[in-house]
């Protein structure tokens, strides 16, 4: 019964039942539904929000979509800030299991007071030098027993420990050790270079300079009127250049436009800029073969106009990266102004124009003056006659005539290249140097075959002495052998046979004697072998069963050791010293 009961209570909560069939719900359903209502609340102490009705939620969605469109003011959270329509709800809005009463905010979404890590402020910063303060005299209560101070105690005391503390003596107390305040800088303060910068040492400095400006001025005034009172008055341009304000720096909005007046003194360079109304390099010549443009640095290498019929290509502006045949008239109009003339390259380029054609030709005519001068004075015009210089070291007059082989048949040969050394000096009575003639290994005279050096010269004489033997001179001093007696034919026969029989008795005892010899040495050596194989096979198991005998962590390693393929011998020493287990005469063997 109380099943169904509870089957029919739920169905109503769903809107399935009957005005019947609720009306027939018995008392204990409904005492237990009021239980477990209270027991919710009880527990959570909040109401869900209450459902909403067609036209309330229609209304909602409407304000949301004017909002977004901008015709309706945003919605305002709990500080009066704006809240972005476009922002979804699940973030704006406050569950309603949190706290229902609140409105929706972004207040979560930024960043939280209590949670950011606090800095120094941007005035802070350590303090230069101690604060003086007045000497202590009377000892205080928690200071430092031994000298007094109040920033340590005595454990920590760095002066030398007194016999009477100032703690009961009350004299020589020590000053409070300076303490550094510790700054929390944030990523831009730790990076930044004015940081702890004084503002008063800029009013310093500045209060510096105009000191300075103010004693230059005063010294220009002295000046001005002395020259008043001496009647020495200088130029306007002259004291200009003498003045010291020349010598500091300028800066850019004093400086006149790129082509205009040009003083060197000035400190700015303007590289490499064209005014707007000229022409381009690059379009002077659109031939892709003319003269090569670097659009990097702006530079022309050659003349555009060089293939081509017009005028010669003169430089507008000021330009070291191309080679003109004219001189450049931004140049002449700035040395022209340094001289004192009056001209502007953009004020008056007509009268620019015709004093720089005038001033080519007063130039021109100088040049020539000049070197009729010198000519006149000291001579040399034959000199300057002389053919072109490509002729001088090309082609000469002189007629030469060679052999196919390359010799010279006719006319003298080309003069050799000659050294800092001396050459070709003859000395007593030679004809040829030292060294012109070689001989089985030896330095010699050519003119008499000599091979003594710095020897007199013996001539055609000394050619037939060394023509039989060509010695040096010590060795031609030995004692010359007796010569021997010709022997006669029949003992020339005899002393024959007698060298025949005895290579045939030495070529048969050779051949028995290799045989045998051979082969005995062949298993003496072997024999040695062997017996060295077999003490190295000795030696290497003794050492094996030392080995043995060690402990494992004791044993040295033997991957160092030099590994090579084993010699017949070796192999043979170790067949014969190898333990075989199989062999029953083993166990008498190891005995």
């Amino acid at each position: 019964m109380l099943e169904s009961s509870r089957c029919r209570y739920f169905q109503r909560r769903r809107g399935d039942t009957t005005e019947e069939e609720t009306t027939e719900l018995p008392d204990s359903v409904m005492t237990e539904e009021a239980a477990t209502q209270s027991g919710s609340e009880g527990i959570v102490g909040l109401d869900e929000p209450k459902k909403m009705t067609r036209e309330d939620w229609r209304k909602k969605k409407e304000l949301e979509e004017q909002r977004k469109l901008g015709n309706a003011p945003a919605e305002v959270d709990e500080e009066g800030k704006d809240i972005n329509p476009h922002i979804p709800q699940y973030i704006s809005s406050v569950p309603w299991y949190i706290d229902p009463s609140k409105r929706p905010t972004l207040k979560h979404q930024r960043p939280q007071q209590e949670r950011q890590k606090q800095f120094s402020a941007i005035g802070e910063w350590y303090k230069r030098g101690v604060q003086e303060k007045s000497v202590t005299t009377k000892f205080r209560k928690g200071a430092c027993e031994n000298c007094g101070a109040f920033t340590h105690k005595k454990k920590d005391c760095m002066e030398r420990p007194r016999k009477v503390g100032a703690k009961f003596t009350g004299t020589g107390i020590a000053p409070d050790e300076h303490s550094q305040v510790t700054l929390a800088l944030d990523y831009d303060g730790k990076r930044d270079r004015w940081n702890g910068y004084d503002p008063e040492d800029h009013q310093r400095i500045v209060e510096e300079y105009a000191k300075v400006d103010l004693a230059k001025r005063t010294l220009k005034a002295h000046r001005l009127q002395d020259e008043l009172a001496s009647g020495k008055l200088m130029d306007q341009t002259e004291r200009e250049h003498n003045s010291e304000d020349e010598d500091e720096d300028k800066y850019a909005d004093d400086i006149d436009m790129p082509g205009q007046n040009f003083d060197s003194k000035r400190r700015i360079t303007v590289r490499n800029l064209r005014i707007r109304e000229d022409i381009a390099k690059y379009l002077r010549n659109l031939d892709p073969n003319s003269a090569y443009y670097d659009p990097k640095t702006r530079a022309m290498r050659e003349n555009p106009y060089s293939n081509t019929g017009h005028a010669t290509f003169t430089c507008v502006l000021p330009c070291n990266d191309c080679h003109c045949i004219m001189p450049c008239v931004p140049v002449f109009a700035w040395e022209a102004y340094e001289k004192g003339s009056e001209v502007h390259l953009q004020a008056d380029p007509t009268k620019l124009e015709l004093l720089h054609q005038s001033y080519k030709v007063k130039k021109e005519d100088f040049k020539e003056k000049q070197k009729e001068g010198i000519l006149e004075k000291y001579g040399g015009q034959e000199h300057l006659d002389a053919p072109p210089r490509e002729l001088l070291l090309a082609q000469t007059e002189d007629y030469v005539e060679y052999s196919r082989h390359g010799a010279v048949i006719k006319g003298l040969d080309k003069a050799v290249a000659r050294s800092k050394y001396e050459e070709d000096v003859l000395i007593n009575n030679h004809t040829c140097i030292w060294g012109s003639y070689w001989r089985d290994g030896c330095w010699g005279y050519k003119c008499c075959h000599s091979m003594v050096k710095q020897s007199y010269c013996t001539g055609d004489a000394g050619i037939k002495t060394t023509s039989s033997a060509c010695l040096p001179f010590e060795e031609g001093l030995e004692e010359p052998e007796e010569e021997e007696q010709p022997k006669t034919l029949l003992e020339m026969h005899q002393e024959k046979m007698k060298e025949k029989k005895k290579k045939k008795k030495s070529k048969k005892n050779k051949k028995k004697h290799d045989s045998d010899s051979s082969d005995s040495e062949d298993e003496e050596k072997k024999k040695e072998k062997l017996k060295k194989a077999l003490e190295a096979e000795d030696k290497r198991l003794r050492q094996v069963e030392m080995m043995m005998q060690l402990d494992e962590r004791k044993r040295p390693y033997n991957s160092l050791q030099e590994v090579k393929e084993p010699t017949e011998a070796e192999m043979e020493a170790f067949r014969m010293k190898r333990s075989r287990p199989d062999d029953p005469m083993a166990s008498f063997l190891g005995q």
